[in-house]
């Protein structure tokens, strides 16, 4: 009797971490509908997925990470650099789309390994060096186009940004077929259980035989191709590499996913839990705009929601 008791309590402990998610956003929704007249029309609506997207396909890279354990504070740069590479290859080679999104996903790779490669075999804190690689990749973006932003860009590369395929916004197209992606690697692929294996207990992974260094470097690799994607996708949103492009991007991407249920620790999170913390945080930005809120008040509010969402992880 008390062994069923308990597991009716993990049940609905599991139903409510499930759901309540969801039932917040609608609920914010349903609220902003209600303040403003402009939240559920059409083009907001589309305005929003665009703005998500971004943050989202970052969220789901730092998912991999955090998963395993770690911390990636160097997205924002790396979105960065990538960008300043493609606008490059845009502009001065007049590269098409194909090679241009190859060149910044390997780019991203690239970063994504080192990132990898000290915290796994150097034994290195996620947190030293990823801030590193922020202020590294950072100088290389000023260097690399002299501070000043490259363009003008073709109209074939900022359709990547700009236009829309059945309706919907072809950012957001993108991030769903990263969540996809993602979602299958993560529950269906062997790399996936081993993510979860290493963020849940290191010691017990390696005595099972799983190469934890590689499934690191894997985590990081993963999050730095889709700062690769991200950074095409909003130098053609933007028209132009901006080397100060992707500020406060890594700070976005850990709310997402704290948020969406991934725990700090590791070894715990949903996908697409991740998702619904970057629609969260889109939903709130949106909403505080309509409502004319100014952007130093949005930075409290959503410094607020960060730190709500690692006393509950905390809690949990």
């Amino acid at each position: 009797m008390e062994e069923m008791s308990s597991k009716l309590k993990l049940f609905n402990k599991n139903i409510v971490e499930t759901y309540s998610l969801i039932l917040v956003v609608i609920a914010l929704g349903v609220a902003l509908s209600i303040i403003t007249n402009t939240f559920l029309t059409p083009t907001n609506l589309l305005n929003v997925l665009r703005q998500i997207s971004i943050n989202g396909i970052l969220a789901i890279g730092m998912t991999f990470v955090i998963l395993t354990g770690g911390i990636d504070l160097s997205v924002g740069s790396v979105v960065a650099f990538c960008g300043i590479v493609a606008a490059g290859l845009v502009r001065d080679g007049h590269w098409s789309n194909g090679p241009v999104i190859l060149t910044a996903l390997v780019v991203g790779v690239i970063l994504g390994l080192f990132n990898g490669y000290f915290v796994a075999y150097w034994n290195a804190a996620p947190f030293v060096v990823t801030l590193s690689l922020m202020t590294i990749a950072r100088g290389m973006t000023f260097v690399y186009c002299n501070g000043r932003p490259i363009s003008p860009l073709t109209a074939e590369f900022l359709s990547i940004g700009r236009n829309s395929f059945l309706g919907l916004p072809i950012p957001a197209l993108i991030l769903l077929l990263v969540f996809i992606i993602g979602f299958v690697v993560l529950k269906y692929f062997s790399i996936g259980r081993y993510i979860y294996a290493v963020g849940g207990n290191e010691n017990s992974a390696i005595v099972s035989g799983i190469n934890t260094k590689l499934v690191k470097l894997f985590a990081y690799a993963v999050s730095g191709a889709l700062c690769g994607l991200v950074a095409v996708v909003l130098t053609s949103r933007v028209s132009a590499g901006m080397p100060q492009a992707g500020q406060s991007y890594e700070l976005d991407a850990i709310a997402a996913t704290v948020i969406g249920g991934t725990s700090l620790s590791g070894g715990r999170g949903r996908l697409w839990g991740t998702v619904l913390g970057a629609l969260l945080l889109g939903i709130v930005s949106n909403g505080l705009d309509l409502m004319n809120v100014s952007s130093f008040y949005q930075q409290i509010v959503k410094g607020v929601i960060i730190l709500g969402a690692i006393l509950i992880d905390s809690k949990r």
